[in-house]
């Protein structure tokens, strides 16, 4: 049967379209353009040791390369914190340094000024943190050990001295020690306040070994009888040559009958005394200390 309908259809054959062999063409066909779809290069796969795919493509080498910078960018990054880090620590370590050196400073600044008799103001200026009675204790020892040893170093006169003569009395003034203060009394006798002067001269010689007090006739030293009958009794201070204090009839300001207290206080309100160490000396006011056996004077 299959034979004779080829001999009547004859070279109609040619012409025949079977269902079954255009899906066989259009499968073939989709096959050839899904090959051709895919890129070069593309379908290249390895697999590694593991199991897992590499893609050695070019895609693939563009992924590796940006996964190097990638990696190669944090590691930098990490070197920068790591570097900031150290910086950080070393500079820690320099600013604990320079503190140490701060304070080593201002504790020499401060034995500085103690040594320069620094005032409280001063001081609290500087360091007002620092407790005031604690720095206060170490002042007044610092200023006691100075008094001291200026009270105490070179040469003790401990009396009055009597000139005898103009030319002894400018070598009192111009020979003596440039360091030396020098207090000179020009007296006549019964001329008031003339006792209680040279009295309170012998106390004060006592208390304030390293000055040197004297006591001259004003008829000795060519004084005119205007200025014995005016400016008697006279008190002069020098130091190295140079007169610093003239206080003529000084019982202007004392009074005829006054102490020794009363000179002193005056003498230091004019800046004329010397400091003296308040622990080691004795009340002017004992008796006892207003008598030197070397004094040429005695108190009635």
């Amino acid at each position: 049967m299959t034979a004779l309908d080829d001999k009547l259809l004859g070279e109609k054959l040619q012409y025949y379209y079977s269902s079954s062999e255009g899906e066989d063409e259009d499968s073939e066909k989709e096959d050839k353009e899904g090959e051709s779809s895919i890129p070069e290069g593309v379908g290249e796969v390895e697999l590694c040791s593991d199991g897992s795919a590499v893609n050695t493509g070019p895609k693939g080498v563009i992924n590796d390369w940006r996964r190097f910078k990638q990696l190669e960018t944090e590691q930098r990054q990490e070197q920068r914190r790591e570097m900031e880090r150290l910086i950080k620590k070393l500079s820690m370590t320099c600013r604990s340094h320079l503190d140490e050196e701060t304070d080593k400073q201002k504790q020499k600044e401060l034995q500085e000024k103690i040594n320069g008799k620094m005032t409280l103001q001063e001081y609290n200026m500087i360091h007002n943190d620092e407790d005031d009675e604690e720095f206060l204790q170490r002042y007044r020892k610092q200023r006691m050990e100075e008094m001291r040893q200026q009270l105490y170093s070179g040469q003790q006169f401990k009396q009055v001295f009597e000139i005898t003569s103009g030319e002894a009395f400018l070598d009192t003034v111009d020979k003596e020690h440039k360091s030396t203060l020098i207090m000179i009394h020009i007296y006549e006798e019964d001329i008031p306040g003339t006792e209680s002067l040279n009295g309170c001269m012998i106390c004060l010689a006592t208390e304030y070994p390293t000055v040197k007090f004297c006591r001259v006739k004003s008829s000795l030293i060519g004084a005119s009888a205007r200025f014995t009958n005016n400016a008697l009794p006279a008190l002069l201070v020098y130091k190295a040559g140079e007169l610093i204090g003239n206080f003529v009839r000084i019982t202007d300001q004392l009074g005829e009958d006054f102490f020794a207290v009363d000179l002193e206080a005056f003498l230091q309100e004019c800046g004329l005394l010397p400091e003296k160490d308040l622990v080691l000396l004795t009340s002017i006011r004992n008796p006892s200390a207003c008598y030197s056996e070397d004094s040429d004077l005695e108190i009635d």
